[in-house]
């Protein structure tokens, strides 16, 4: 391990014993920081760096090819994955290959486009009720949205993933929200600080108590969820009647995630209550924060480029007119410029910056580095979404139109992977695409967005990491009513 280790470049700043652990310390933006420059060594360095972590070993890689075959071959999910774990168990994400086979295949007809387009009318009213709840903040100047965000997406997700409606968007304190946002930082802190890992020291610490009490709000909330679906199947069965057996009456009903898990999965005889839950929770996570990032950083940019955000507008403007009529899904599709707009944002802001992969054996990869079994690799998609390599010279640059279909030409299909890639990428995109869209249209409709226009083409937002990426200031912008010419 050694040996192959060396001949990979590492940063002047590793230390014996300790490796690069002290520069992983401080807050979650000074780790952001570092992790971001680490990006750019591996990109000097032909697209991968060495860094020991302790006794562990880690390369960092942002080549387009080697990552290719990463993503393909090295399933299995590093070991700092042990603290999600700890809060979702097996859920599909973070699962070990031997459960996520079995997991993958219950979730993917799941996700097909038909079952999510039609989740597009639980976007649109939610989108709704983000519009008006923001009035609140209409005309303040400088405020931060992301209360408001990630109570839009948690409403949204909750509907579409359990079949519930919380209406956190009316009581932005609803406690699975809070406890949610509050042990991800928890873990957070434990991936990155070697003192807080071992299982008895962090007992110890006085993270332990308040990790287990928003695991348990976390766990009390969903299990409550399935336990009430069951009974309300259970009533189904019973009640059915002759029409129903022969016409299956309630495929005309939207299903949620949590009612397609249940069938899907083999009804009584399928996933147990607490596979039930660590996927519901791992749907949660994934859907509520991931889009509510996603929309921020959006929104952030919209306003450092008006002429951007009039493009925008003017595209919606052109689709609904005057009139204040909600959208649909039909509406989607017409919204070009919008998704290149949110490509281009997820692009250089990703919400999940960096996946870590563990080698099981030695690899050979495509640049001809062998990367040794035992180590782990951090695929940095910051990175290899800002390597002027494949990106060209304005690589940093907010350029939505990169994304024109006469424009965009990647050389590798891992140049560019938001949503990760091979067998293991995300299986939600579609929908959160279709979720970030849907929000950002109700907005523009109705708001202009306003901030600190930005002197130049590349965009500055301070950012930390907080198991996804996430901007310091907790997307502060400005709101103003528009007003029709």
């Amino acid at each position: 391990m050694y040996r192959l280790a060396s001949a990979i470049p590492g940063p002047d700043e590793e230390l014996p014993m300790m490796g690069i652990a002290h520069t992983l310390t401080g807050s979650t933006e000074d780790i952001m920081t570092t992790l971001q420059k680490y990006s750019y060594f591996a990109m000097k360095n032909d697209g991968i760096m060495r860094g020991w972590l302790g006794h562990i070993l880690y390369f960092l890689v942002v080549d387009p090819l080697d990552l290719e075959m990463v993503l393909k071959t090295c399933l299995e999910k590093d070991d700092l994955h042990r603290f999600m774990r700890k809060i979702i168990g097996y859920g599909g994400i973070f699962a070990p290959v031997a459960i996520w086979r079995k997991r993958r295949k219950t979730l993917i007809p799941a996700f097909s486009p038909k079952i999510v387009e039609s989740f597009v009318e639980v976007f649109s009213e939610q989108s709704e009720k983000l519009a008006l709840q923001l009035k609140e903040v209409e005309g303040c100047g400088q405020v931060s949205v992301w209360r408001f965000l990630s109570t839009y997406t948690l409403d949204a997700v909750c509907e579409t993933v359990m079949g519930i409606k919380i209406n956190a968007q009316e009581n932005p304190n609803a406690p699975f929200l809070k406890a949610m946002q509050n042990i991800l930082n928890l873990v957070t802190e434990r991936v990155f600080h070697l003192w807080l890992q071992p299982d008895w020291l962090y007992k110890f610490f006085p993270q332990y108590s308040k990790h287990q009490k928003y695991r348990k709000v976390m766990h009390d909330f969903t299990d409550e969820v399935i336990h009430n679906k069951r009974e309300e199947l259970k009533k189904e069965r019973n009640y059915q009647t002759g029409v129903d057996d022969n016409y299956d009456l309630r495929n005309y009903k939207r299903q949620s995630f949590l009612d397609l898990l249940i069938k899907l999965s083999g009804g009584e005889k399928g996933y147990s209550d607490e596979e039930l839950r660590e996927e519901i929770l791992t749907l949660s996570i994934a859907g509520t924060d991931t889009s509510a990032v996603a929309i921020g950083y959006t929104l952030k940019l919209l306003a450092k480029y008006p002429k951007v955000q009039d493009r925008v507008f003017q595209e919606i403007q052109e689709l609904f007119g005057d009139s204040d009529r909600p959208l649909v899904k039909e509406d989607l599709i017409h919204l070009n410029y919008l998704e290149r707009v949110v490509k281009e944002s997820l692009r250089l802001f990703p919400p999940v910056p960096f996946i870590i992969r563990k080698v099981l054996e030695d690899i050979d990869l495509p640049s001809g580095r062998v990367l040794p079994a035992g180590s782990g690799i951090v695929v940095s998609i910051w990175g290899v979404h800002r390597d002027p390599k494949y990106w060209g010279p304005d690589a940093e640059c907010f350029d939505p139109d990169r994304f024109l279909p006469e424009r965009l030409n990647l050389q590798h299909a891992c140049s560019y992977i938001p949503f990760s890639n091979g067998p293991r990428n995300c299986v939600g995109y579609q929908y959160a695409l279709m979720s970030v869209k849907t929000a950002l249209a109700a907005i523009v409709r109705r708001y202009k967005i306003v901030g600190d226009e930005e002197p130049g083409l590349v965009p500055f937002i301070k950012t930390k990491i907080d198991v996804m990426m996430k901007a310091v200031d907790d997307y502060e912008i400005g709101l103003e009513k528009r007003t029709l010419p």
